[in-house]
């Protein structure tokens, strides 16, 4: 019997090393000033890079605390399509349209007050590139999905 509780305990303990962490983050809902105030800090970014206006699609976005995550799809207003051939990153040699996923964006953000930055961002990028060390140990909070597994 005690061997059946021992094989009990460490396949109960495997089981829930296993399982994913539950996420602690909240989700700003539409209208909120939260969410606009995180939206607006990565439409900067966009506006300079594929020319204003730039709204977005918006798949994921997360909060905890002053940390926060965005994961959108930029457009022009009304849902129309952007010619990355024709934006100002493409002129100036900062997008390469040929070697993008399109108008994706990914971006971690951080409150200062009242004010959301987006301190680390990316347009069209084709990997996780916040998915490594360095991010998951500060925006753990925020993409913990992302980084199982990560050191």
């Amino acid at each position: 019997m005690r061997f059946c509780n021992i094989i009990y305990s460490s396949i109960s303990a495997a089981l829930l090393l296993a399982m994913p962490l539950t996420a602690e983050y909240s989700v700003p809902e539409r209208g909120t000033k939260e969410r606009s105030a995180m939206l607006d800090a990565v439409r900067a970014h966009a506006e300079e890079q594929l020319g204003a206006p730039i709204e977005f699609v918006v798949y994921d976005l997360r909060v905890d605390g002053r940390f926060g995550f965005a994961s959108l799809q930029a457009q022009r207003p009304g849902g129309g399509a952007i010619d990355l051939y024709a934006t100002p990153g493409f002129k100036e040699g900062t997008l390469e349209p040929d070697f993008m996923d399109g108008t994706s964006m990914q971006a971690l953000l951080r409150r200062s007050g009242e004010t959301w930055v987006a301190v680390h961002w990316a347009i069209g990028p084709t990997d996780l590139w916040f998915a490594y060390g360095p991010f998951c140990r500060r925006y753990g909070r925020v993409i913990e999905d992302y980084c199982q597994g990560v050191n």
